[in-house]
């Protein structure tokens, strides 16, 4: 049947018109109508901006679901934007009507075309790794980002574009098997070549792409839809559908309830990537890496085949409320033909990775002796979040509890001062971030927030606990992912003078409020015995204010000192690049006590890291790294000669080995790294250390765990090229360490010359 139907889709794809039979067209919900209805109601009524579904909007709403689905601008054909172009007037009445259901017929003819020439494209693509012979002689070059590039003009544009893409690839994996050898034999008995290795890598992934988008349900789909529509509102609305919900709860919550393993979807099907230590995976003894899920089934009831579902689906199927069972069908690594079924008793799964966690580290000083720094990591700012209709969670989470613990443990063990680093901490919980700030101030406001127009109230979020828990000196590292609830932090902070601010030119500048709105009140008030969650709207609010009265969006936090940093050239990061952000503007300020612990050592401190930074030499790569990314920034193409990528491949790898040479060379500093965990922050003493004694700027466990996995919107890097972003990371927290060394310095001279 697969072989049919990508015949037919062969024959189909020299036409600008899409196969009429490609696939079996979805139909709404029952209730999708209504959902869609009501989510459009509740952003008129309570979103900021205060902005109706009109026309103008409805422009927006049909430009974005069309990006949703083809981003890169390489499936939809200008006959296709052409044909549907009367639904980007139209939009706003076909979703809010007199009928109170919307007409969800856009959302799924539009769908229905991507997807037919999504299938075109893979067909397309599979003949021509059948026949090319895939020489890179010549000059072309391609576009990698085309999302501001028009629309194909016909089938013939696309299928070019198509090719180049493949082209692209086929050249990337190419001279990755050049650079990055594998001796990997577990796919065939017999060895492959290079091309039929990359042609099945290419055949896998196209095929992979096609299959999850053909197992898209109406519940895919409306979440794709009102997506498109909340983020015509701003980029921060949101619609989840129930696992988008329970995603959103377990990121606040650092906990969900299941049994504990990470799963992975490399080939089709649902594979254990690892356990979670003291999960019910791990304490059954009966599941291992690599083991694959083929079946789910819940209690008594028959098992459900997950073998090419869609991974999020399977975690569904295994999620669940505590105390409930599940069982799995396994096929095991070791004899994928032998299946076995596993039960298991779910439970809750606390998620400490992504927990606030500290190093502390020994320095030498100049008279022969050590002195101590902390140095504590947090990646967001969470706290326990129970959706309506989701089991409660028995651990309650606080980052303000988890970071006193570390704090206090710090100053037992006698720290000089404290670096907090903020570095991709995308936001998470208001109440949190004040909570947090309060640690380091008196009593007082923390943050402005302004209700939408026309009264614009705004009320004044305040710590209102007069005792603060550390007074010592006080570094907060920062970069461009640096968002929400870490802005108005480290704003606060600033604005106090209590903590000097280090980092990237600006934060990402985020600097909006948002609710959750449970649907099911809204669509069940008339049908009480309805099961299925209809979901929930998270609508932008209000704003946020600094106690200064200038609003964190669109802007950020300016630093009182900027680090080098390639993220600080790009124009893919930060509030301004996302679609329909709301706008800067300012409020009166509020009365706050201005402690003024920063501003009289500023041009010291940056006087000290500039001539650090001159001559210190991961700061010479790190400018060497801005301007190669300027420069390819500027060029937007790629080459698809295989001799010019190869000598631009090999020279620069030649500079990151002679970088990482150069590294390896320099005299040993005895440094001692001291890991502490919420878990051990309570226990006698420090656990063992690690001694670095290799080179000045070490890579650090909080470094290397931490930076590129928490990267967002691009994928981190590899090879090489890992390792050298690794570097210019741990260099700019070692440079903040040097900061916080020199704050300290300063702060004791000016206590001296007061005592004097």
């Amino acid at each position: 049947m697969l072989a049919a139907l990508t015949a037919l889709l062969r024959c189909s794809a020299f036409a600008d018109t899409p196969a009429t039979n490609a696939s079996v067209p979805m139909t709404p919900g029952p209730n999708d109508g209504r959902i869609a209805y009501i989510t459009a109601r509740l952003m008129e009524e309570y979103h900021y901006s205060q902005q109706p579904l009109d026309e103008a909007m409805s422009g927006k709403f049909f430009d974005g679901y069309l990006d949703m689905l083809d981003p890169q601008h390489l499936h939809f054909l200008q006959s296709d934007i052409a044909e549907f172009a009367h639904y980007r007037t139209n939009l706003d009445v076909l979703t809010i009507n007199d009928s109170h259901s919307a007409d969800l017929k856009p959302a799924y003819e539009i769908f229905q075309r991507f997807l037919e020439r999504l299938q075109q494209h893979v067909a397309d693509v599979d003949d021509l790794l059948k026949h090319d012979k895939f020489k890179f002689n010549t000059d072309e070059r391609i576009l990698l980002d085309r999302h501001d590039a028009p629309y194909p003009k016909n089938l013939a544009e696309a299928k070019q574009l198509w090719r180049q893409r493949l082209f692209y690839e086929y050249l990337q994996e190419k001279l990755n098997r050049e650079f990055s050898p594998t001796n990997d034999t577990s796919i065939a008995a017999l060895p492959k070549s290079d091309f039929e290795e990359i042609t099945d890598t290419l055949k896998h992934r196209y095929d992979r792409g096609l299959h999850t988008f053909s197992e898209w349900d109406g519940s895919d789909l409306l979440q794709a839809y009102l997506e498109a529509l909340t983020h015509a509102y701003d980029p921060h609305s949101d619609y989840f559908n129930t696992e988008h919900a329970q995603d959103f709860s377990i990121e606040m919550s650092l906990a969900l309830f299941g049994i504990g393993a990470q799963l992975v979807d490399p080939d089709g099907y649902c594979t254990i990537a690892a356990l979670v230590s003291g999960g019910p995976a791990a304490k059954s003894k009966q599941l291992k890496e690599n083991d694959r899920i083929i079946a789910v089934a819940q209690g008594g009831k028959p098992p459900v085949d997950v073998v090419d579902m869609e991974l999020g689906k399977v975690v569904q199927l295994i999620r669940g409320p505590k105390d409930t069972e599940v069982r799995l069908t396994i096929s095991s690594a070791e004899d994928p033909g032998a299946h076995h079924v596993v039960s298991l008793i779910r439970d809750e799964i606390k998620l400490e990775d992504s927990e606030a966690k500290a190093q502390l580290i020994e320095l030498p000083d100049s008279h022969g002796g050590t002195h101590r720094i902390g140095v504590i990591d947090l990646p967001s700012f969470y706290a326990t979040v129970d959706l309506p209709g989701s089991s409660a969670h028995s651990i309650e989470k606080s980052t303000t509890a988890d970071v006193s613990r570390l704090i206090e443990k710090l100053e037992k063990e006698n720290v000089a001062g404290i670096v907090i680093d903020l570095r991709n901490n995308g936001g998470g919980s208001l109440e949190e971030a004040i909570k947090f700030v309060g640690l380091f101030i008196k009593a007082g406001p923390v943050v402005l927030v302004r209700e939408p127009p026309p009264d614009g109230r705004v009320a004044v979020d305040d710590d209102d606990d007069p005792s603060v828990l550390y007074t010592g000196p006080l570094v907060v590292l920062v970069n461009r992912y640096s968002a929400s609830a870490a802005e108005i932090a480290a704003a606060a902070l600033q604005d106090y003078g209590r903590a000097l601010i280090v980092g990237d030119t600006a934060t990402h500048g985020k600097g909006t409020v948002q609710s959750l709105n449970p649907l099911r009140p809204f669509v069940w008030q008339k049908n009480e015995s309805a099961t299925n969650d209809p979901g929930t709207v998270k609508i932008t609010i209000r704003k946020f204010y600094r106690v200064n009265g200038a609003s964190t969006q669109l802007k950020g936090v300016r630093p009182d000192l900027v680090l080098p940093d390639i993220l600080n050239y790009s124009t893919k990061i930060g509030e301004t690049s996302l679609e329909n952000p709301l706008t800067w503007d300012t409020i009166p300020s509020v009365n706050y006590e201005k402690l003024n612990l920063v501003q009289p050592y500023l041009a010291g401190l940056r006087q000290f890291s500039e001539a650090d930074i001159v001559t210190n030499q991961d700061f010479v790569y790190i400018r060497q790294d801005i301007d190669e990314f300027k420069k390819m920034q500027a060029d937007k193409t790629v080459s698809l000669n295989e001799r010019e990528v190869l000598k631009e491949h090999e020279t620069h790898q030649a500079m990151l080995n002679a970088h990482e040479q150069e590294r390896m060379s320099r005299k040993p500093v005895n440094e001692k790294f001291y890991d502490l965990t919420v878990e051990n922050a309570n226990q006698p003493g420090l656990p063992p250390p690690e001694t670095n004694t290799v080179t000045t700027t070490s890579l650090s466990e909080i470094e290397t765990n931490r930076t590129l996995s928490s990267i967002q919107k691009s994928p981190p890097p590899t090879g090489n090229d890992a390792i050298e972003f690794q570097r210019a990371e741990a260099a700019r927290l070692d440079e903040t360490e040097r900061i916080l060394e020199d704050y300290v310095s300063l702060l004791s001279a000016n206590r001296t010359l007061i005592a004097n």
